[in-house]
């Protein structure tokens, strides 16, 4: 098993390197910010001391918070996540600590804030170097780990075929141990190497890393006689679920009082820090646009009100996060009486709007008021758009997966608004949007979808 345990150093190795890496790029971001600023003026022994606490804070949060976990199978986007979060809990700690010790006033600020920034950059751009350096070196065939596979399926099949997708990772499947082969599914390039009985000699004959079992659930025997098997190696023993013909929606694995579970349909934002994140998000967002568009939400009142008789604000009932309603808020574009005779799908451009009113709706501005609707806890900037409730009921049983979009609060703007589905436009796409959003959901999404909305977002045909 010299293989194995080779790449376990080597693992180790790049843990490592990234730390010394990491490091490095404190110091050199804390001293090329000190000339920059300050002429190389001394200006302190507490300047060493905090370029030495940054590193040490540095290690303590990127480990805590998981910067330093295996990057194989780990996306670039979900380490540019832990890198960001890890750099701003570091520099958190850094100015705490400055303080405890009463240096904090005599701290530069804006040396703090360039060291920050230049830290943060020279991280990205080495983290970025490595992984290059590792994916062309495994696309190459150096620092592979080998796999088995249990059951050569569709499911076993299905493995491959992702894998080939993606060489960079540097998991190579050495072929297959099966009682009850598939000759349909049997490739030259990944043999049937033997039954499951002599699984123990092929992953020390193979030098097999991992073994993973690719049977259909309800294999159980097979799957608990793999693992006493191989309970006398050190081999890695993963279970690939075979849920791909369930309807999923951001699936995971998680644990409940001791309870594995497979999560098949969920929400990425329902708990944990996720939940705090969005929290914090909207809320600083919310209270922050509000304070700078105030000016503009008072000329627009004033103009709702000089342009026909009625309330400025127009609240309408919606759905958001589990199903349940509340009242939308929006400046008032329609006469009073436009839904007298009720509301249709699709309706929008035959209701009564006012020539103020047809201003603000094609421009989007009358959404504005929604910003209060963030602060009271009943939207998100960005999510899935609210629709009525009289539509929900509708539409449930209409478009396949609608529901899921109430899996997350809803939002002002959202994935289906910044790709140009808005108002009226297609209902399956905009759910195809929407699911996606949930899917893929992070801090960095919601940020490109805001930029994405205020670059491009506010005048659209199908804003009526």
């Amino acid at each position: 098993m010299k293989s194995g345990r080779g790449l376990k150093e080597h693992s180790a190795s790049i843990g490592i390197t990234l730390r010394i890496l990491d490091a490095t790029s404190i110091v050199a971001a804390g001293f090329l910010s000190f000339y920059l600023f300050f002429e190389h003026n001394f200006f302190g022994g507490y300047f060493y001391n905090n370029i030495l606490i940054g590193v040490l804070m540095g290690q303590v949060a990127y480990s805590s918070l998981g910067a330093y976990q295996g990057w194989r199978g780990t996306n670039s986007t979900t380490e540019a996540s832990l890198v960001f979060w890890s750099h701003i809990v570091t520099f958190l700690l850094i100015v705490l600590s400055a303080y405890v010790t009463q240096y904090g006033d005599s701290l530069p600020r804006m040396w703090v804030f360039s060291w920050f920034l230049w830290s943060l950059g020279f991280i990205a751009l080495l983290r970025i170097a490595v992984r290059r350096i590792l994916g062309y070196l495994r696309a190459k065939g150096r620092n592979i780990r080998r796999i088995l596979l249990v059951g050569n399926g569709d499911l076993g099949q299905r493995v491959i075929k992702k894998l080939q997708l993606h060489p960079n990772l540097g998991l190579s499947v050495v072929g297959f141990v099966d009682d009850e082969a598939t000759s349909e599914f049997v490739n030259p390039n990944y043999p049937i190497l033997g039954s499951i009985d002599e699984i123990e000699r092929i992953v020390q004959e193979r030098a097999v890393d991992q073994v993973w079992i690719t049977l259909p659930l309800g294999d159980v025997q097979k799957m608990e006689k793999v693992q006493s098997l191989l309970v006398t190696t050190t081999v890695t023993i993963r279970i690939v679920p075979d849920i791909f013909g369930f309807q999923l929606l951001n699936h995971s694995i998680t644990e409940v009082a001791g309870l594995p579970l497979i999560n098949l349909s969920t929400s990425p934002m329902l708990e944990g820090k996720n939940r705090v994140l969005k929290l914090l998000e909207d809320k600083v967002l919310a209270f922050l646009i509000l304070l700078i568009i105030s000016p503009i939400m008072l000329a627009l009142a004033i103009g709702v009100k000089l342009s026909s008789k009625g309330p400025v604000f127009y609240r309408q009932e919606r759905v958001s996060w589990n199903g349940r309603s509340f009242y939308m808020l929006k400046f008032r574009s329609m006469a009073v009486d436009s839904e007298a005779d009720g509301v249709t799908w699709g309706g929008a451009s035959d209701m009564k709007v006012t020539r103020f009113g047809r201003f603000i709706r094609e421009s989007s501005l009358d959404e504005l008021p929604q910003f209060i609707n963030v602060l009271k806890g009943d939207m998100s900037i960005v999510g899935p758009r609210p629709e009525r409730t009289i539509f929900v009921e509708q539409f449930k049983y209409e478009i396949p997966l609608y529901m899921k979009k109430h899996m997350v609060k809803a939002g002002i703007t959202g994935w289906a608004q910044v790709n140009g589905w808005r108002g009226d436009s297609d209902l399956q796409q905009r759910i195809d949007c929407d699911l996606y959003y949930i899917e893929n959901w992070s801090i960095w999404l919601d940020l490109k979808i805001i930029v994405f909305t205020i670059i491009n977002g506010f005048f659209h045909q199908n804003a009526k």
